[in-house]
């Protein structure tokens, strides 16, 4: 992408699809994998606030008021970031950020961590508006953020095996009809293996009689509340820092990486400023940090048509923006399922993205790093309230540093900077609008 002169924040380089064009990249498989993003980023990642809201003794009002926010704020940011640059760029909250505001839910109010929300937001903002995060995000080797994206998708892959073991009446048709889908590219294309099993999986878990009660015990539409914020230097203490390197570092930066690994251009700049300045409005109503996702793209852009990603990051746009309108009664669907059914379609949804992170993490340069980077992100430790794959990514890059040969380093930077431009010309070239 190209810089503008006046701000750093990367310009979009392909041109706006039209309606038509929209309409005819809209097929089977860009509709199922982005409704299967949708209902991963709606089912595991839900019950992460739910659980930080009962931490902090939020009222209903206030925790659905929190998801309305998650969804709907980025929801809207994902449709228009997506259609200016023509790319799959979905927003969602920061799931490790969620956990830490958790935690500090148990001694802060819940107005002093908005405080520390809006400050954050602002920090973020800045550090994309000026273009200081994109200069730190070149000098990380590609390989080691990979190695990085790898061990936090690999929790999905054992969850997957655990409910094939703990579940197999919900667990093991899904996984059948997904194989057998998957054989045959063309049936996979008309019926995506994905799509196809959360619907199975659907069916099984209501004819078993799984599916929990009081679905709708919470209402249907989301009704926002505004929470005055509090400014603390505890809470910017404990939050703020860790909060951002979090959402610039460690969420972006998966983001990012997994939508270069599928050949797109995502702005890195760009990244940390939209999270920023969104995440400021949105903390008023009790959403978290937003963040470019690395998971939820990764489902976005497992299409085998890259020119097409696009429009199934607007498919999980539009039904987050639903989800936000009616987040008592999806919210309340989606917790009534099994979890062995949540953890399935997981699974099922990140094998492709797995296989990928650890082919692009560990088939280069600074192997040894890499390693180093995914048992320390796999560890799931805790340093100074900051969670494990920042620091997989800074021990990673400093035993890259003294232990792999520095012929291959030149050699990465060499083969990086090669790979860039041909992947800018293919890109450009891949997606040439088609005028009629």
């Amino acid at each position: 992408m190209a810089l503008s002169p006046l701000l750093a924040i990367e310009r979009p380089h392909l041109p706006r699809p039209t309606l038509r064009e929209i309409a005819r990249d809209l097929g089977p498989q860009e509709i199922g994998n982005g409704l299967v993003a949708l209902i991963f980023s709606a089912s595991g990642p839900i019950a992460v606030i739910l659980a930080a809201a009962a931490a902090g003794n939020l009222d209903p009002g206030q925790t659905s008021s929190w998801i309305f926010g998650a969804f709907l704020g980025n929801g809207l940011l994902t449709l228009l970031l997506t259609w200016l640059y023509r790319s799959p760029q979905a927003y969602f909250w920061t799931i490790p950020g969620t956990v830490l505001a958790g935690d500090a839910l148990t001694h802060l109010s819940f107005g002093e961590v908005i405080g520390a929300y809006l400050a954050t937001g602002v920090l973020v903002f800045l550090l994309g508006w000026t273009g200081l995060i994109g200069r730190i995000m070149a000098v990380l080797p590609p390989t080691i953020v990979m190695a990085m994206v790898a061990g936090i998708f690999l929790r999905f892959g054992l969850d997957l095996i655990g409910a094939a073991v703990d579940d197999p009446f919900i667990a093991l048709p899904m996984i059948i009809i997904f194989i057998a889908l998957s054989i045959n590219a063309r049936v996979a294309a008309v019926a995506p293996p994905v799509a196809v099993a959360a619907v199975v999986g659907t069916v099984v878990a209501i004819i078993a009689g799984r599916l929990g009660t009081g679905i709708l015990d919470d209402g249907l539409i989301a009704t926002p509340v505004v929470t005055s914020p509090e400014f603390s230097l505890a809470a910017m203490i404990e939050l703020v820092l860790p909060l951002a390197i979090t959402v610039v570092i460690v969420q972006n930066g998966q983001g990012v990486a997994v939508l270069r690994a599928a050949g797109h251009r995502p702005g890195v700049n760009l990244a940390a400023a939209a999270s920023g300045l969104v995440s400021i409005p949105m903390a008023f109503i009790g959403n978290i940090t937003t963040c470019l996702t690395g998971p939820t793209n990764a489902l976005i852009v497992a299409g085998p048509r890259k020119e097409r990603h696009y429009a199934a990051a607007m498919v999980t746009a539009l039904g987050a923006i639903a989800v936000g309108l009616f987040s008592p009664a999806f919210v309340g669907f989606m917790l009534a399922m099994p979890v062995s059914f949540i953890a399935a379609l997981a699974g099922i949804a990140m094998l492709t993205p797995l296989k990928n992170a650890f082919v692009a993490g560990f088939s280069g340069a600074f192997s040894t790093g890499a390693l180093v980077c995914f048992l320390v992100t796999v560890s799931e430790i805790t340093l100074l309230g900051i969670t494990a794959p920042f620091w997989g990514i800074v021990f990673g890059c400093l035993v890259a540093w003294l232990l792999d040969p520095r012929p291959a380093r030149e050699k990465k930077s060499e083969t990086t900077a090669e790979d860039t431009e041909r992947s800018s010309t293919e890109t450009e070239q891949t997606h040439a609008p088609v005028r009629s």
